[in-house]
């Protein structure tokens, strides 16, 4: 363990002198650490310092939108979108009445633009999930796709994904990380 925090600790005063020679400040005070281990109580964080100022370590970070803790489950993440989401199911709840609501592809072309999209960002991340911890953004999608298409909600999901053209969000997550591997692929062969 001494060992990394001594190369942990060089590299941080690298990026820390070649910040300062380039005209950039690193704030110690909004700086904080994720020590990623799955193992139990082997060791402890190591002791790192930026400019003098000790580096807390958090037990969860968020880092672009996206929610690491220190075991990589990605369960916080999960809940903080399931939490997003079921917010924004309100919007389609309000829209799909029969009195006054919108039809169904406007309904899709909102439940894609508010929910899906948020349930898409970082999937290639948090895709790495365990299965039940996935499975809690299910609901979320089912009740949305029950509510496009107003169906009851005795309803079979496999028939709300036929009905609605959409597909089950495991093969969906599965779809982008392929699109975005291929991508990167392609980009790579090209320089």
């Amino acid at each position: 363990m001494n060992c990394i925090q001594r190369q942990l600790q060089t590299a941080i005063n690298n990026i820390s002198q070649w910040s300062d020679n380039n005209g950039f400040t690193i704030s110690a005070s909004k700086t904080a650490a994720v020590h990623f281990c799955r193992k139990r109580n082997l060791h402890l964080d190591p002791e790192l310092k930026l400019n003098g100022v000790s580096i807390p370590f958090l037990k969860e970070i968020g880092f672009l939108g996206v929610v690491f803790d220190n075991k990589l489950s990605f369960l916080p993440h999960v809940m903080q979108l399931r939490k997003k989401c079921e917010k924004s199911l309100n919007i389609l709840k309000v829209l799909s009445t029969t009195a006054w609501g919108a039809d169904r592809p406007s309904m899709l072309r909102i439940y894609k633009g508010t929910i899906l999209s948020k349930l898409d960002y970082g999937c290639q991340i948090y895709g790495s999930a365990r299965k039940s911890i996935l499975q809690k953004l299910d609901p979320i999608h089912h009740s949305a796709l029950r509510l496009c298409s107003r169906a009851f909600r005795t309803c079979p999901v496999q028939s709300l994904y036929v009905d609605c053209f959409e597909s089950a969000f495991n093969y969906r997550r599965q779809m982008l990380s392929l699109h975005y591997y291929f991508g990167i692929k392609y980009i790579s062969s090209i320089s």
